[in-house]
């Protein structure tokens, strides 16, 4: 399944991105030992979950492991916030150097 995905904006002057949909049949439950494991103990309750196959991608390494997706989603625009506030607190600091409130509290009017 192939999906296009239209963009307005870029210097490329935009259009169609082609997104390829994975198919599903690449997720298996056999593939990942975590997952085999909770499919058995279920089996062994006579329970079945029909949408375990849903949780193979979490384990494929193609999307990374727990801890660089929960950097990723968390620390994603770290760099940009902090160079923001670095620049904020210089700005501030050099705008009360020279505009400082105290000294033009106490001129006469």
């Amino acid at each position: 399944m192939v999906f296009y995905i239209h963009s307005r904006m870029g210097a490329h002057g935009g259009g169609h991105h082609e997104y390829k949909v994975p198919d599903w049949k690449m997720y298996k439950v056999e593939n990942v030992p975590e997952l085999l494991r909770v499919k058995e103990l279920l089996a062994a309750k006579g329970l079945k979950d029909p949408w375990l196959r849903n949780e193979v991608w979490r384990y494929d390494p193609r999307y990374g492991t727990i801890g660089q997706r929960f950097r990723l989603t968390f620390f994603r625009g770290f760099g940009y916030g902090f160079a923001a506030f670095v620049l904020t607190v210089v700005g501030q600091t050099v705008y009360e150097k020279y505009y400082s409130p105290a000294e033009h509290a106490h001129e006469e009017h």
